[in-house]
């Protein structure tokens, strides 16, 4: 057994240990191979050479989060043992995909979105399925920064469904970039956390970060890029195929979305499930699924679709028995 000492500078103790040390506690209780102790301004950690650097990861990321807010709760330490869970699978490498705007290193959070990541890095078109809170957009989002940054593609392009299916814009005010741009707020923020203010306007401006509607990719030959489609599970199976075969020389292509948000009207079939089982054995070509274990968002998000799955497994159950019944 090892001791490991972690300084607790500029720090206000009861905020960031929390009232009788309960943050710790529940650290504790998280790592229990483990003995973390808080004592005047410093934690000691105590325990095998693995456990005290699973320990010190932990504790450093709750700084990194009091800094941000100025307080860490018992909920904040809950997150992020639930976040965190498969980090001590074999596949998590601790791989840093890059630094964020604010110097945060981005990284994969599940052994899924590792094997996502390495989806990406071994094929030019990746298909990302799961539901809401699992990564699928941010980790593309970051590669594809990653790669743009290690001048390995000229230009980023995304591009999701806009309002519907269909993706009927005109009612909406103003131009093209106000009708679409709520649309695309959870990009925007991915590239907020990854690029700096000033740079992020600038690839705007000179569309080397493009962000559009599908349609305008209609014609056009997508080369030297780094493609991202989300939300793709409210594409037709015309404006996937038409997307699919912009792609062009030296480019990657990733698609993201949930199967079980598709807003389509009734009887027509989602483009993103049908490319995802047509296109699964196509060498070049890998379908990804994460699960509602790879959900990184409040802990309660993984209990609130687990319970909506429940929901649904059941009515298809039901649906498939009304079916004999009438065979």
């Amino acid at each position: 057994m090892i001791e490991k000492v972690i300084p607790l500078e500029d720090v206000t103790l009861v905020d960031f240990l929390g009232v009788d040390n309960s943050n710790i506690k529940e650290l504790s209780t998280a790592f229990p191979h483990s003995k973390i102790i808080a004592r005047g301004n410093e934690i000691r950690i105590q325990g095998t050479s693995a456990e005290i650097i699973k320990v010190h990861k932990a504790i450093n990321e709750l700084l990194i989060h009091y800094k941000k807010f100025g307080k860490v709760t018992v909920d904040n330490v809950l997150d992020y043992v639930e976040m965190n869970a498969d980090l001590h699978d074999e596949d998590i490498k601790d791989e840093i995909l890059l630094y964020g705007a604010k110097g945060i290193a981005i990284r994969p959070k599940t052994s899924n979105q590792q094997k996502l990541v390495n989806a990406i890095k071994k094929n030019d078109l990746v298909f990302a399925l799961g539901p809401a809170g699992t990564g699928k957009t941010y980790v593309a989002t970051a590669l594809a920064v990653k790669a743009l940054k290690n001048k390995q593609v000229k230009r980023i392009i995304i591009s999701r469904p806009a309002v519907e299916a269909g993706e009927s814009l005109g009612f909406l005010p103003g131009d093209l970039k106000d009708k679409v741009d709520p649309y695309l707020r959870p990009i925007y923020d991915a590239l907020d956390d990854m690029i700096p203010s000033e740079k992020l306007k600038f690839y705007m401006e000179n569309r080397v970060i493009e962000i559009a509607p599908l349609a305008y990719m209609r014609g056009r030959t997508l080369s030297n890029a780094f493609v991202l489609l989300d939300e793709a599970q409210n594409t037709t199976e015309m404006q996937m195929k038409m997307l699919l075969t912009r792609l062009g020389p030296d480019s990657k292509m990733v698609i993201t979305g949930d199967e079980s948000q598709i807003d389509l009207p009734p009887r027509q079939r989602s483009g993103l499930v049908t490319a995802s089982r047509i296109l699964s054995n196509v060498p070049g070509i890998k379908v990804m699924h994460l699960t509602q274990k790879d959900v990184v968002r409040h802990r309660l998000v993984k209990s609130i679709i687990s319970a909506y799955k429940k929901v649904e497994d059941r009515k298809k159950e039901e649906k498939e028995s009304a079916k004999n019944d009438n065979k």
